[in-house]
């Protein structure tokens, strides 16, 4: 199996400087959960770069809570400098270490031609795409009760058009290589009484754009209480050809590898017999592996 979004940093402030050795032990943590390798995908808001180019953003909004939520969050989890990352990372795979290079890029609308122009350069092997704000809303904050209130004034038919109007652009972009959380708009548990129609959407978006789709195990801690996607997502992502990594969205060591089984018997269920790895933004098939093996030395 495979862990291809993993966060340094759990969220909020704190010391942001990446260390080889903290690279290290989430490789003995994934050696552990019989992980073959992993993808390093750090949020890009989290780098002073992106700041430089994208904070504020939100003040395009209307004036709201949920927008003052959003500035506040932004704020907090300031501090990171791409550039140290990315050597860390690479020096980290001189060493041997069964990592490659990423980072969780979250979706701007209108504006992604200015988050390409900051990745440009940079030897990235792997680019997640995630919608986590539709406007100034940060619907997937389940834990902010002025989050979770903007979910009780808004229909949720509208929430998922809007979330899949934003999957669209953000596919059709080009700036990435994997849908992150694919149905992630069903995070607070509410979803459509037949979500047929918005799973074909983001079926079809990650069809046409090329994209894979991450099955992600975090949903299971969330309201949803499934993985991400749904298994009729899934499968209407074999359906439609569309290739598949897998993912734990942990946000420090002891969650790497997450109910990696249970992932693993839901790829296998949807009719999957493979996963995609990245190099240098470029696919590779490797095998679902059910049961622990051990990570290759060196």
């Amino acid at each position: 199996m495979l862990d291809y979004h993993l966060h340094l940093w759990e969220h909020g402030p704190r010391p942001l400087d990446a260390t080889l050795e903290q690279v290290g032990a989430y490789c003995e943590q994934a050696r552990s959960q019989g992980v073959v390798e992993l993808a390093l995908t750090e949020h890009l808001h989290r780098f002073r770069q992106a700041d430089a180019v994208l904070g504020g953003w939100w003040e395009s909004e209307p004036r709201s809570p949920v927008r003052d939520v959003l500035a506040a969050f932004w704020q907090q989890e300031q501090g990171a400098d791409l550039d140290q990352y990315v050597e860390v990372v690479l020096a980290a795979k001189d060493a041997g270490l069964p990592v490659v290079l990423g980072l969780e890029v979250d979706f701007h609308r209108g504006r992604m031609h200015e988050v390409a122009a900051i990745l440009e350069g940079y030897p990235f092997d792997v680019l997640l795409g995630s919608v986590h704000w539709l406007g100034a809303w940060g619907f997937d904050d389940v834990g902010n009760d002025t989050v979770l209130a903007e979910w009780d004034t808004r229909a949720v038919e509208d929430v998922w058009d809007a979330y899949a109007d934003a999957i669209d652009e953000l596919a059709d972009s080009g700036v990435c290589d994997v849908l992150a959380h694919p149905d992630l708009c069903k995070v607070a548990g509410r979803r459509p009484a037949v979500p047929d129609e918005w799973h074909a959407r983001l079926a079809e978006a990650a069809a046409r754009s090329g994209m894979a789709a991450e099955v992600n195990s975090n949903g299971w801690r969330k309201p949803a209480d499934e993985a991400y996607p749904a298994p009729d997502l899934l499968a209407r992502f074999h359906a439609a050809g569309v290739p598949v990594t897998t993912a734990s969205d942990a946000h420090r060591r002891d969650r790497v590898g997450e109910r990696r089984g249970d992932v693993a018997r839901l790829l296998v269920d949807a009719g999957y017999d493979s996963l995609t790895g990245f190099r240098e933004r470029r696919r590779r098939e490797v095998p679902i592996a059910v049961s622990p093996a051990p990570l290759p030395a060196g």
